[in-house]
């Protein structure tokens, strides 16, 4: 890759060019940007045409065609050399073409540039994936980092850091950040980003917590490589650990608490595999027993064995390949031999206590409203404090409605009550719970002045039942009401 005074220069060249995803989207417009997102690329060549650098830049990375060499030099002043000494740019015929991705990046409130390599299978072209291939921006990135709780912390881990995404969110909101990975071209990919980003990450050479032996983070993110494959499958590094089934993602739960500080998280997305006589629950609580974690799994999908091979082969660019068919049916015999009857796809969500861990263990397809991160900040303060309270405590605090739960009521036009009450959250887990008469005036009366207890005997006497009981039967209520984040 190249030197610093190179990355200088291509990074300014990119800030004056604009390079930027709302400006990329203005010159594409909405159908061709779309259409790039299919990973095809006439309606955005199309859409390209002019002479602007920001024009030039998209079509050379983006879209993968080769661009006249005086529009290169005009986008790229005095770098086109030096980009093709550093293997990052070829020329040939007048022209010049890219052989990596550099592409804008963003959230809310930042502008950035990742580099990784091109795009595969643009305009429906099929090959077999470079093992060694360094994945740019993903579904799996994107969920990865709405999932991360974003508070301030001292040191942050972004494990497999491919081209970098997780650790440039991280230098956000982390005074160090180190970044690993296995793959030499993700460890060059990823020391450019930060380099072209201006931004200061400690990039390490090594297997999973190997780089980092001996230290310990506020937080650890990682997109590992989950894919559950048979052994002797060809390893594409960005996807697949080597490790047999998901060994891999259970050795990290196994040893992230040797490498957390007290209160640190540690956030995983990952496969499990689904053995034909164990309830997944029981196979994930078991790879937490004895770990010092509060852990909140969330399983978001589930795929039965034929869907996942044929994704995953699809992936890998094997579903032209002439022994498609011998890979497709190898695979399914290893899930049967080995009793795995679906995979599971989900969140891992670990914070080091020193108290008895608290373990939630759940399935939700249902709809979700990102960023994640603060729910499940929320859902770790919440756990901590009902851990510390008896029924007669939970009564005796004070709670407020969380500002996103909205109250749904179904009944007959003019109806003196409704024939049902449901709460749901906007944010987050858009959680839904139907409640009774007690349970909404409980929450709609939280406002953090009353205590659960003092609300409750009041709607005692409004509804003429005894309040010692009403206490009794619905302190579990209020306790489930805090779990889930409806009371906070």
């Amino acid at each position: 890759m190249i030197d610093a005074p190179h990355v200088q220069a291509l990074r300014a060249a990119l800030t004056r060019a604009d390079f930027t995803v709302d400006a990329v989207f203005a010159l594409l417009g909405e159908d061709a940007h779309r259409a790039l997102g299919r990973n095809q690329t006439v309606p955005p060549r199309r859409a390209t045409n002019g002479g602007s650098d920001l024009a030039t830049l998209v079509r050379l990375f983006a879209l993968q065609v080769g661009v006249e060499r005086a529009r290169a030099d005009a986008a790229l002043p005095g770098l086109v050399e030096p980009l093709i000494a550093a293997g990052m740019l070829q020329a040939s015929g007048g022209e010049v073409r890219a052989l990596v991705d550099v592409r804008p990046y963003g959230d809310e409130t930042h502008d950035w540039w990742i580099v990784c390599d091109p795009t595969p299978g643009l305009d429906g072209r099929a090959a077999p994936m470079d093992p060694e291939y360094v994945l740019g921006i993903s579904e799996a990135s994107s969920s990865l980092a709405q999932l991360t709780v974003r508070e301030p912390v001292g040191q942050a881990l972004d494990l497999g850091t491919g081209c970098g995404v997780q650790a440039l969110h991280l230098t956000q909101h982390a005074e160090r950040v180190v970044a690993t990975d296995v793959n030499p071209g993700a460890l060059s990919m990823a020391r450019l980003t930060a380099g072209l980003n201006a931004l200061d990450i400690d990039v390490r050479d090594g297997s999973l917590f190997e780089p980092v032996a001996g230290q310990k983070f506020d937080l650890i993110a990682t997109n590992p490589p989950f894919v559950i494959s048979p052994p002797g499958s060809d390893v594409l590094v960005y996807r697949d650990s080597g490790m047999p089934g998901d060994s891999v993602v259970r050795h990290l739960v196994e040893n992230a608490a040797t490498h957390l500080n007290d209160g640190g998280w540690c956030q995983i997305l990952a496969n499990w595999a689904h053995h034909g006589d164990t309830d997944w629950r029981d196979g994930l609580g078991e790879w937490l027993d004895g770990q010092p974690l509060d852990a909140w799994i969330l399983q978001r999908e589930l795929v039965d064995p034929s869907a996942y091979v044929e994704m995953w082969l699809a992936d890998a660019g094997l579903a032209a390949a002439p022994d498609y068919v011998q890979r497709y049916d190898a695979w399914l015999d290893w899930f049967a031999a080995e009793r795995i009857e679906a995979i599971g796809f989900g969140w891992l969500s670990l914070r080091k206590t020193s108290a008895a861990p608290v373990l939630r263990i759940e399935e939700w397809s249902g709809e979700i409203a990102p960023p994640i991160g603060p729910s499940v900040a929320g859902w770790g303060r919440r756990a901590e404090l009902l851990r510390g309270l008896d029924d007669d405590a939970v009564l005796s605090t004070a709670f407020r409605h969380a500002p996103d739960v909205v109250e749904e009521t179904r009944g007959a036009a003019g109806a003196e009550h409704p024939e049902s009450i449901v709460f749901r959250l906007q944010q987050g887990v858009r959680r839904a719970r139907q409640v009774d008469t007690v349970e909404a005036g409980l929450v709609s009366a939280s406002d953090g002045d009353l205590t659960a207890g003092q609300i409750l005997d009041a709607l005692a006497t409004l509804l003429e039942r005894d309040a010692g009981e009403l206490r009794s039967a619905y302190a579990a209520s209020v306790r489930e009401l805090v779990a889930d984040g409806f009371l906070t």
